[in-house]
């Protein structure tokens, strides 16, 4: 629960544009510019994501751009719960979520699929259940390694579990927009998956694995 502002409408304002600004800074833009030289818009699927970044420059650049889109996301919303209400961290989740799509930082040009973004977002108004969901999408990850699979099934699981746990009515309401929001933007991927065609990420140990083979 929030501790309470004395004016809570500002804090809401305020919160929300904060989430935007955080959710507008385009980590896996920036991270492979400078190390690669690279527009990563310009390979892979085109998207400035973690998963576009995992599968297209290895483990070390996709994890930092996952950490990274992760604490856009928590950062707002979890400072917005605490300092003014459930209703505010939605929000600037939910601002978060829609920067990382469409960043101030990169002319509103087409962003992430806020996966990472939205998933902090969760984890910093729903604590407990956001855990949990990390743990879906590492696992699921990990059997499959498809980050589109990963993300589509604990899309699922986050409306499942903020209804199991009673969590309150903004967080569910947040959980279903969220979890519609990944779905729709990973129609190409769906396309994709059908056809065969998706493309795996790549993890360190199942490549040293091959390579001893």
């Amino acid at each position: 629960m929030g501790r309470g502002v004395p004016y809570p409408a500002i804090g809401t304002v305020v919160s929300v544009l904060a989430g935007y600004l955080a959710g507008s800074l385009p980590f896996g833009y920036w991270l492979v510019r400078i190390g690669k030289g690279v527009d990563i818009r310009t390979v892979g699927s085109g998207n400035m994501g973690a998963s576009n970044v995992w599968r297209t420059y290895g483990t070390k650049y996709g994890i930092a751009v996952t950490l990274l889109d992760v604490a856009k996301g928590f950062v707002p919303a979890f400072l917005a719960t605490m300092y003014v209400n459930e209703l505010a961290g939605v929000l600037a989740g939910l601002a978060a979520m829609l920067g990382h799509a469409r960043p101030l930082f990169l002319r509103f040009r087409k962003g992430g699929k806020m996966v990472a973004t939205g998933g902090g977002a969760f984890l910093g108004v729903a604590p407990l259940p956001g855990l949990i969901c990390l743990g879906v999408w590492i696992t699921v990850f990990l059997i499959t390694r498809y980050p589109s699979v990963a993300s589509i099934v604990t899309a699922v699981a986050v409306v499942v579990l903020t209804i199991a746990f009673g969590e309150p009515w903004p967080v569910v309401a947040f959980a279903c927009v969220a979890a519609v929001a990944v779905i729709v933007l990973h129609r190409a991927n769906l396309k994709r998956l059908r056809a065969g065609t998706e493309n795996r990420a790549t993890l360190p140990f199942r490549r040293a694995s091959g390579s001893g083979a």
